[in-house]
């Protein structure tokens, strides 16, 4: 019997339109003849299954399950879709775990700490991990400028902390900029991460486990066309994204070992997207993305193009080690 899978998509935060596009490139090029594909989209307001003809079923949220025209469908399998939260941070995980329903992504507590900016690069820092330097600030805190300035210096990257896809993110060029670019961040959360510029090559890494072997993909190189990696240059095509990456062969090494280092470190699972900028030749993290964009045009797709896996054996792989996992 085929395999029921639940490709979740959507979500509570400003990534949704994003994760909506990342679910249904995923549900286009999942294997229709190994699995039964549903799309499932997840909303403050409403979990549903969607039809292809637009019809809505409500989930029942109680064991994850649908009924469609009489007919109970729990699933087999989820695909983890959903950029921010409740996807990305660790909330899904923990309901599907506590169902006893595989997913394509990392654990729960992986996710929570990716998630957060201030704790990953933490946890990591024991390991010899490089990072900018940083300050940080939470909602209601005062607004010490003149300490924010003498910590990381001009220019600086203000920061939702719990934010994806670039979202509350500024670049301050000098300091009657910084309240603005605070309270944009603030929007997006109530945490904030103040970090010093670092001038640099920035780099794309994705790691994932192809076959049951953690694998190190080809490197993407981020050229922005704006003032750096942003909305824009993400999703708007105001950016370059060069795969693989011109940098050296010493370089590309390193990071990618970084990156691995990373992904073990931490026990991962699935996929992962590792942002770096280099700095006198040394990598320097500054995020990982535990479910990054899937459409045709997202980083990681284009680098396991760039490494032989079509976008079918990527999901497909995915799907593959979560039900083994069963």
């Amino acid at each position: 019997m085929k395999k029921n899978i639940a490709i979740i998509m959507g979500g509570y935060s400003s990534e949704y339109a994003i994760s909506l596009k990342t679910g249904n490139v995923v549900y286009k090029h999942l294997n229709k003849e190994l699995y039964n594909v549903f799309k499932v989209h997840i909303f403050l307001e409403k979990w549903v299954c969607m039809t292809d003809f637009g019809e809505e079923f409500p989930i029942d949220k109680n064991d994850f399950s649908v009924t469609i025209n009489a007919v109970k469908i729990t699933f087999d399998c989820v695909f983890n879709a959903i950029h921010g939260t409740p996807g990305e941070d660790g909330y899904m995980q923990g309901y599907l775990d506590l169902l006893g329903i595989p997913h394509t992504s990392c654990g729960m507590y992986q996710a929570a700490l990716t998630f957060n900016k201030r704790d990953l690069l933490a946890t990591l820092k024991p390991y010899g991990i490089k990072s900018a330097t940083s300050y940080y600030l939470n909602v209601g805190d005062a607004i010490d400028e003149t300490a924010i300035i003498e910590t990381v210096g001009l220019p600086c990257f203000v920061k939702a902390n719990k934010a994806g896809s670039s979202f509350g993110v500024s670049k301050v060029h000098e300091v009657s900029e910084l309240q603005e670019a605070i309270a944009v961040a603030l929007k997006e959360d109530d945490e904030v991460i103040i970090e010093s510029f670092l001038d640099g090559v920035e780099v794309s890494v994705g790691v994932i486990n192809y076959k049951g072997k953690v694998t190190v993909l080809p490197i993407t190189e981020i050229v922005s066309e704006n003032d750096f990696f942003d909305y824009e240059a993400k999703y708007l095509g105001k950016s370059q994204e060069i795969t693989p990456a011109r940098i050296s062969a010493e370089l590309t090494e390193k990071v990618s070992k970084v990156a691995k280092h990373i992904y073990e470190v931490l026990k991962m699972e699935g996929f992962s997207r590792s942002e770096f900028i280099f700095k006198d030749d040394e990598p320097y993290l500054l995020e990982v993305n535990t479910v990054p964009g899937m459409t045709e045009e997202s980083i990681l797709p284009q680098q396991a193009k760039a490494a032989g896996i079509s976008l079918e054996a990527l999901f497909g792989n995915a799907v593959a080690l979560a039900l083994a996992k069963k």
